[in-house]
């Protein structure tokens, strides 16, 4: 068994959708980046990545035309690809997002369902946790959002 950390954080931006665990959730601003800017998907990739011994996102999906806006669902999507080709399987997730808002807590089931759907895993093994730094620092004033994320993967046997 290996652990991998992963954290991310985007600046908000007003007229841009906010996007979180490959939910739209009605909010004033959005979260820049070159993809969706989802960071908690995001950290779960590096987690996953570090975890591996892979690299980082931006090693895998650097700026670029090819993954300009693309959904952070599709890029975990390919880093499970990427795992499995190494004979690796993720066996756990958790993550912290940090925001003062907006609200996050009705949206963490649905997120679950469909990270936990993508990496291949119970609904369980899959947590998310959301907090905030009581008005401190750029999460506390509402300039970003960030996010924290554990991976725990285990090597597959091969035939």
């Amino acid at each position: 068994m290996r652990v991998g950390i992963g954290y991310d954080v985007h600046p908000l931006l007003p007229d841009r959708s906010l996007v979180l665990g490959g939910i739209s959730i009605s909010h004033s601003h959005g979260l820049d980046g070159h993809s969706d800017g989802d960071v908690l998907v995001h950290a779960m990739i590096d987690s996953v990545l570090g975890a591996a011994g892979l690299g980082d996102i931006g090693q895998h999906f650097p700026p670029s035309e090819q993954n300009k806006g693309l959904s952070s669902l599709a890029l975990l999507e390919k880093t499970v690809a990427l795992l499995q080709s190494n004979n690796w399987r993720i066996t756990g997730l958790d993550a912290t997002i940090v925001a003062e808002r907006p609200t996050l807590s009705p949206f963490i089931p649905e997120m679950r369902r469909i990270i936990a759907k993508i990496v291949q895993l119970e609904f369980l093994e899959v947590n998310i946790k959301a907090t905030t730094t009581d008005g401190l620092g750029v999460t506390g004033r509402g300039e970003g959002i960030a996010a924290h994320a554990i991976a725990t993967i285990m090597k597959q046997e091969t035939m």
